[in-house]
């Protein structure tokens, strides 16, 4: 396996962008780079929501948790990147993965994950994307629902994560040969 393999896994919340990327890193010996907005709201000792509302007023959140992982990323040595933007910001990512899944099938599994309703979390995860979609755009000009560039795109609902860590490890593979 090549030393410097850069991979970039996004996904939207739900579509199994942490657990997968993990699990890859893994596999493949590589480090796992993941910042999310739950990484600054306990380093800030707030909530997700506090931070969320945060940022939806100051780009500067946005900002500063892009910049740190793509520096992660870019130091020296391979790396599976797993975040919102990877395959956006990762511009050096050798693998460039997109995983996508039914918004029902999303709100499920952060139910799982984290409780609640299934109603308030997919409430709340409806207004996340719009959210997180309207930022990207003022921000970057990223639009998040337009990644067909992406070399790899998995549809996860059907779909535990092991086999779709291990779909990914089969392209890389495939493309070392």
């Amino acid at each position: 396996m090549k030393k410097e393999l850069r991979i970039a896994i996004s996904g939207k919340s739900g579509c199994g962008n942490t657990t997968v990327s993990k699990l890859v890193a893994e596999f493949l010996g590589l480090r796992f780079i993941n910042l999310t907005f739950r990484n600054l709201a306990q380093e800030q000792g707030k909530d997700l929501a506090e931070i969320l509302a945060l940022a939806a007023q100051d780009d500067a959140w946005d900002k500063e948790l892009d910049r740190r992982q793509v520096a992660l990323a870019q130091e020296e040595g391979g790396c599976v990147l797993g975040s919102r933007l990877a395959i956006w910001l990762l511009h050096e990512a050798d693998l460039k993965v997109y995983l996508t899944a039914r918004s029902e099938t999303r709100a499920a599994r952060i139910v799982k994950r984290e409780g609640g309703t299934l109603a308030e979390v997919a409430a709340f995860t409806e207004e996340r994307d719009r959210q997180d979609r309207e930022r990207y755009l003022r921000i970057y000009g990223i639009d998040n629902d337009a990644y067909a560039f992406a070399d790899l795109i998995i549809h996860t609902d059907d779909l535990d994560p092991q086999r779709i860590a291990q779909r990914i490890i089969q392209h890389v593979e495939q493309q070392e040969s």
